[in-house]
């Protein structure tokens, strides 16, 4: 039962190299940031996962088990909120959307800027201004 349990837990840890080594190709290669982020949340928890598990077959032991469950529990209750975050910051500034199939369905919805930010620095356009710098702008 015991090398039944290490061998698992070879696979499980292999498995999840795997999937963090894709992770990473695919923040590498993929062309927008909603395609980097998506593997890099994804990819990247699965990953993260498997890992786990092999662990906690490797350890063999109930505090460990504990742990790494408390673990994947705190993976797939975050990881989905920042990634959504991100995207959703990446949208509203301006990120390349090259990789969009059809037409965009935030377009209306959330407001995005025309420029992605790099190409926004570049041309120098001017922050906008807070509501309460427009409203008094000698200050307080």
């Amino acid at each position: 039962m015991e090398t039944a349990l290490l061998l698992a837990s070879v696979v499980l840890k292999l498995v999840g190299v795997a999937f963090i080594f894709g992770a990473a190709l695919g923040l590498i290669r993929f062309r927008d940031p909603f395609q980097r982020m998506h593997a890099a949340t994804k990819a990247g928890t699965v990953g993260a996962i498997f890992t786990v598990l092999g662990a906690m077959c490797s350890m063999q032991s109930l505090g460990p088990t504990l742990i790494g469950l408390f673990i994947i529990a705190f993976l797939l209750l975050t990881v989905p909120v920042a990634g959504h975050l991100l995207g959703r910051a990446a949208y509203m500034s301006g990120g390349s959307i090259d990789g969009l199939v059809g037409e965009d369905a935030l377009d209306g919805v959330l407001v995005r800027q025309t420029l992605p930010l790099e190409e926004r620095i570049a041309v120098g356009t001017p922050r906008p201004q807070a509501k309460s710098e427009k409203e008094n702008p000698d200050g307080p």
